[in-house]
């Protein structure tokens, strides 16, 4: 069955905030909205004008040698990077290149990177862009790959995210809680919707959504 996908306004040019209200599932919370940035992600115009959004907190003030590309980002990198590099914009990355890179992932859903790729971590200065931020248990994960491989984190970005800082980093994100107000996320132990007896709509990660 299709999800209801509401559009909201968001005063941003070129991008959307498609969301669906509910009782949703992650593999760590329970939340009350379902935001979809399939497109944001795989439509080239939209990762395009994330890309443009999310780089202003990084183009003159931060070195990214690598940029680092969990929830299936890899097209938004690819444009950050593109950005990052133009000439005439202040960029304090001494190699004039970026990698855009995609971890693999253990059966233990730990990160993993093989000899090959494991030198774009180590020594590098690494950006994480994630699809969404709101536990905050992906990202922690990938920040501890990063000083597992020697590598330093300089920041997190993200499409939407709920928190303004984790794991020590401030998250920089197109869209916040002012854009949802009334967003909530809830261990599923302490679930009100399930305490109040309210079913599961789906069941959603980075991927999409599996309705129930």
């Amino acid at each position: 069955m299709a999800m209801n996908l509401v559009k909201l306004p968001t005063g941003k040019p070129n991008l959307q905030l498609r969301v669906s209200k509910g009782h949703y599932a992650t593999s760590h919370s329970h939340i009350n909205y379902y935001i979809d940035v399939t497109l944001t992600k795989f439509r080239l115009s939209e990762a395009r004008a994330a890309a443009a959004e999310l780089i202003r907190a990084y183009k003159a003030t931060t070195i990214v040698d690598t940029i680092l590309c969990l929830d299936g980002t890899e097209l938004i990198g690819a444009c950050m990077a593109s950005e990052l590099t133009k000439s005439g914009f202040a960029n304090m990355n001494a190699h004039q290149t970026i990698y855009v890179v995609t971890p693999e992932h253990t059966t233990g859903s730990q990160l993993l990177f093989r000899e090959n790729t494991a030198p774009m971590i180590s020594g590098k200065h690494i950006l994480v862009l994630a699809a969404s931020v709101t536990t905050g248990y992906t990202v922690q994960g990938a920040i501890e790959a990063i000083r597992y491989y020697g590598g330093e984190a300089v920041g997190i970005a993200a499409i939407f995210a709920s928190v303004n800082e984790c794991a020590g980093y401030p998250v920089a994100s197109i869209f916040n809680t002012h854009d949802l107000p009334d967003y909530e996320t809830h261990d599923s132990h302490s679930c009100p919707w399930c305490k109040q007896g309210k079913k599961i709509d789906a069941l959603v990660n980075s991927f999409g959504y599996s309705s129930l």
